[in-house]
């Protein structure tokens, strides 16, 4: 695909093939994709001038793969919507992400023609916003990879990731890349075995990743050594990832491969290392779930919060999603509280068991709570005990404890009279002053 081409993504033939002959008839180059996987394979290999988006799609739809390149650095050309039955408030998010117009079906010759002139009359984009690892978190121990990874960005060399299955060892291999380079992942060894030549020309001036060394077979192996030479020439930097250490991967890879590969390794933290994220994590994740699959409006509980927190993560990210993907789609609009969420973890859990500091916590609690009651009474029980721990622990300043358990100050002070919690005496004298 030349950078000068227009690409148009949309699952419907007709309207490929339409928008594809009204444009090339006023000159433009025209490159097609006929779903999101389609779309995602042209843009990870080159920048299209234009892309005219659909928005509903059978395996990715448009606003989900937009948010995808707004994540990964890669919307840096202008992107134009199209659907036949488009609610506004699609439109309003379609914009806010960063899409430049909507054009709504059947597409009117003048108006296509219109916005296309428009889109390409804008000036090229000259500052690209810094790439960041949010999708990882925001605590310290991401601070410190994006500390360690920043210097890295753009230089040639190959990095091993090393790291636990469900990091996030992709999100780092992208943070790697610079924008508009062409970023190749193999799906598979048989793509590596067969067409390693195909992959380093795809990658050229980009990145190569490999995503988990671990699977790597005899003959992917030896596919990846015969470009190992000419990596350097087409300016194609490799990025590994490995759930396995390296003492491991001695013994499965071959000595030549595994030195010119661990030239340069990065451990990437787990999710138990930066627990403090996860409520942040998890509620972006159910956010997309619910763009992705259309669901209606909810929100996890404190508890619930607090409950995947505590969780032993043993797929990390990775798991996470899957959990809060699940309990989205089989929830209810409105706030998912703890109990759901409960039953789908002990399923998730290494043993059907939360992590042992937790389990010490709930034990410790438990006596207190009368487990023979209905669910919503021993709920207004244990949060009782919760909050008057947190009340404790804040030494009675409520704006502290409003932040910690998640609650505006009115709501709680409404879930204090509702569970028969006294306001601190110092926290009400110093209200009435």
């Amino acid at each position: 695909m030349a950078s000068q081409d227009i690409l148009i993504v949309d699952d419907e033939v007709g309207i490929r093939e339409l928008l594809s002959e009204i444009l090339q008839d006023e000159g433009y180059g025209i490159v097609l994709a006929e779903n999101a996987e389609a779309a995602r394979k042209i843009r990870n290999q080159s920048q299209p001038r234009l892309v005219l988006l659909d928005i509903w799609m059978p395996d990715t739809d448009g606003i989900t793969l937009l948010k995808e390149w707004s994540r990964n650095g890669q919307l840096t050309m202008p992107v134009v919507m199209m659907s036949g039955h488009a609610t506004i408030d699609t439109a309003v998010e379609a914009t806010r992400i960063g899409a430049l117009d909507f054009l709504e079906k059947p597409i009117g010759l003048q108006k296509l023609l219109a916005t296309v002139k428009r889109a390409l009359s804008l000036p090229a984009e000259t500052s690209v916003r810094a790439p960041t690892l949010e999708r990882l978190g925001a605590g310290i121990a991401i601070q410190e990879l994006q500390s360690t990874l920043s210097p890295l960005r753009g230089r040639p060399g190959p990095v091993l990731l090393l790291g636990l299955p469900g990091v996030g060892f992709e999100h780092c291999a992208r943070f790697l890349n610079l924008p508009n380079a062409p970023f190749v992942s193999p799906p598979s060894n048989e793509d590596l075995a067969q067409a390693p030549q195909e992959l380093l020309n795809k990658a050229t001036g980009g990145i190569l990743f490999l995503r988990d060394l671990a699977w790597l077979d005899r003959r992917a192996q030896l596919g990846l050594k015969s470009i190992l030479p000419k990596l350097e020439k087409q300016r194609v930097r490799l990025v590994c990832a490995s759930s396995k250490p390296l003492s491991v991967l001695a013994g499965q890879l071959e000595p030549e491969l595994l030195n010119y590969i661990s030239q340069l390794s990065i451990a990437i933290p787990s999710l138990a290392e930066h627990r403090e994220d996860i409520p942040q994590l998890a509620e972006k994740l159910l956010a997309d779930a619910i763009s992705v699959h259309k669901l209606g409006p909810r929100y996890f509980s404190p508890l619930a919060l607090q409950l995947l927190s505590r969780q032993v993560w043993a797929g990390n990210l990775d798991e996470l999603a899957n959990v809060v993907k699940s309990v989205a789609i089989t929830s209810r609009d409105g706030e998912i509280d703890s109990a759901p969420l409960a039953r789908l973890l002990s399923q998730f859990a290494p043993n059907g068991s939360i992590s042992a500091e937790s389990h010490s916590q709930h034990v410790s609690g438990l006596p207190n709570i009368d487990l023979s009651l209905p669910l919503r009474e021993a709920r207004d029980q244990f949060e009782k005990l919760y909050i008057e721990r947190q009340i404790d622990l804040s030494n009675g300043n409520m704006s502290r404890v409003a932040e910690k358990v998640g609650l505006e100050r009115t709501h709680l002070y409404r879930k204090l009279k509702q569970l028969g919690i006294a306001v601190p005496k110092k926290q009400r004298s110093t209200e009435e002053e």
